[in-house]
């Protein structure tokens, strides 16, 4: 069985990592939520959670100036980011191809700290759970299988205009928050500026 290749976007970890030994020439954003970065990242990296950069994406737009590489747990939260920047003028964009594991997978440096699970295996558990919840329960009360049906359609959803609700709703508990949450004027002082790459 043959796999289809990787979009012309996405670049394997092998690559990511050679590109990250020249920290002058790319930047690293890591669109992950504040505790899934912690747990685990690539040295160097900037933090820029998803929800931040959709609010705010020319403004990140604006100080990526060189080579760019997205990265998330799985590479869906990337290409989310992706599309974003590049509706708002962004070029030179690049997805990291299995997230931040493939690149820890393939011997690439990253700095590790208090462990969490990742927003999509949390969305999974949630959204199991409540179908199975509900399932169980409409045994009993049979209306309770709406429920299910809900979840299911918000799932749709979610693949449908490729967001979720639940990961944002999931991500204010505070188990999500990490450290201290950034302002968007802290993030994008984070980030380099462009006098700082030429």
């Amino acid at each position: 069985m043959t796999t289809a290749p990787p979009a012309p976007d996405t670049v394997d970890a092998a690559t990511v990592i050679d590109w990250a030994g020249r920290p002058d020439d790319v930047t690293i954003v890591d669109v992950r939520s504040p505790a899934e970065f912690e747990t685990m990242h690539i040295p160097g990296s900037y933090n820029v959670p998803i929800t931040l950069l959709g609010e705010h994406a020319a403004e990140f737009a604006a100080r990526l100036d060189r080579k760019v590489v997205l990265v998330c747990q799985t590479g869906v939260r990337a290409s989310q980011a992706r599309l974003r920047l590049a509706g708002v003028g962004a070029e030179n964009l690049h997805i990291l191809d299995g997230g931040v594991p493939a690149f820890a997978s393939a011997g690439g440096d990253v700095v590790r700290g208090q462990a969490r699970w990742a927003m999509d295996r949390q969305v999974r558990l949630a959204a199991g759970s409540l179908v199975l919840a509900s399932i169980l329960t409409s045994l009993k009360l049979p209306s309770a299988r709406f429920v299910a049906g809900g979840i299911g359609a918000g799932l749709t959803y979610a693949a449908a205009t490729d967001s979720c609700a639940m990961s944002k709703i999931l991500g204010m508990l505070p188990y999500n928050k990490g450290p201290a949450d950034r302002s968007l004027r802290e993030v994008l002082g984070a980030l380099p500026s462009q006098q700082s790459a030429a």
